[in-house]
């Protein structure tokens, strides 16, 4: 009779995990909506990038304030300047696969981060994957060669590009778990953007066009949700497991596939569903096995910051 009342409250931190998890998922689905709409209005994806970050400073800014002074505080700034510069690479390369190709195709090459993450976990961090995960890499990577295609005729090159955008995703995660060892995570997250807005900016000058009309609010709109899904991500992780998590965050390739049917009239194919399907079955599994040994460890599991669109 004492216990009865823990278990009747227990659902409630998972089912606001969950939601948070939702919005997360919503949010960055919406981003890569937007980010289509204005390619195709002639932004180029460089300008968009800028853009993105920009007004995703802005958006944060409110949220950085009640961390006072504290959030200035790090002895890490050339790490920040690396793991920006390829940061902003992996954007670059995300947002140039949405304008340019398929949106489902290119929103679920971007899940193949987690794959590469548990890669250079072994490599740069020392961490013991076992037979099991490497199982399930390797049926990922399968899922990504069905997508992919290569030496067939529905071979894209640019599909390259959405997977070298998911290979920098896994160096920055990695990076980012190096960096949390000694800060805290508003100092990572402000760092992240004060780098990022100059370090996009570069780029986008080379590509420069002043955005018309409605396009400014496309852009503030990528900002925005680009920052909340950011928010509501590392939200519902603080109070819900990965492995349980995850399956929520996979909702976005629906959404945007319906999306992209809606508004662009595209179609998705059977070869992007199943490797979708090998890919996200690969991806449970190993967010699962993280959880387990992230309990063990009383670690956070990198697989955490891998999140498609940052």
């Amino acid at each position: 009779m004492v216990n009865t009342p823990a278990r009747s409250e227990q659902p409630a931190p998972f089912l606001k995990a969950a939601g948070l998890m939702l919005l997360s998922t919503t949010f960055f689905g919406l981003m890569a909506v937007a980010i289509r709409i204005a390619s195709d209005a002639g932004i180029s994806t460089v300008e968009i990038a800028f853009f993105r970050n920009f007004f995703g400073l802005l958006a944060l800014l409110p949220f950085l304030h009640r961390s006072g002074r504290a959030v200035f505080r790090t002895q890490q700034l050339p790490r920040y300047l690396v793991r920006c510069l390829i940061g902003v690479a992996s954007m670059l390369c995300g947002f140039w696969a949405i304008g340019h190709l398929p949106m489902a195709q290119a929103i679920s090459l971007s899940y193949s981060a987690p794959l590469f993450v548990t890669i250079f976990a072994v490599i740069w961090l020392g961490e013991i994957v076992r037979r099991r995960r490497w199982t399930a890499v390797l049926l990922g990577f399968i899922g990504v060669m069905v997508i992919v295609r290569p030496g067939t005729e529905g071979f894209s090159a640019g599909s390259l590009v959405a997977v070298l955008a998911a290979v920098l995703s896994s160096v920055v995660a990695i990076q980012i778990k190096q960096l949390s060892r000694v800060d805290a995570p508003d100092t990572i997250v402000f760092y992240t953007y004060v780098f990022w807005v100059p370090l996009s900016l570069v780029p986008a000058l080379f590509a420069w066009q002043w955005p018309q009309g409605l396009d400014w609010l496309w852009l503030a709109a990528i900002g925005v949700m680009g920052t909340g899904g950011q928010l509501f991500w590392t939200r519902a992780l603080k109070l819900g497991e990965v492995s349980a998590l995850t399956p929520i965050s996979f909702m976005q390739l629906p959404l945007v596939t319906f999306l992209a049917w809606l508004l662009f009239g595209e179609v998705i194919s059977a070869w992007t569903i199943a490797g979708a399907l090998i890919i996200f079955g690969a991806n449970g599994y190993i967010a699962h096995r993280e959880a387990q040994l992230s309990r063990r460890a009383a670690t956070t599991a990198p697989v955490e910051a891998a999140k498609p669109g940052e």
